[in-house]
């Protein structure tokens, strides 16, 4: 696979300008945060966190009195 060493900084310049005018910059935007939120999961289901999140915690219902 020698054909990888051949990129330099042109050709990733061009690839790039490709793929903004294929998808937008908006919805590049939008993968890359959903990428980086879907590495966080990752990072955090590997370090024991797992649904840990803010916002996530729920609280035990507390018993209502009907009278």
């Amino acid at each position: 696979m020698g054909f990888l060493h051949d990129f330099g900084l042109p050709e990733l310049l061009i690839i790039l300008v490709i793929i903004v005018l294929l998808f937008g910059p908006g919805r590049i935007g939008k993968v890359a945060g959903e990428l980086g939120k879907g590495i966080r999961s990752f990072r955090d289901g590997l370090s024991g966190k797992g649904g840990e999140q803010k916002g996530d915690e729920k609280q035990p219902e507390s018993p209502k009195d009907e009278q």
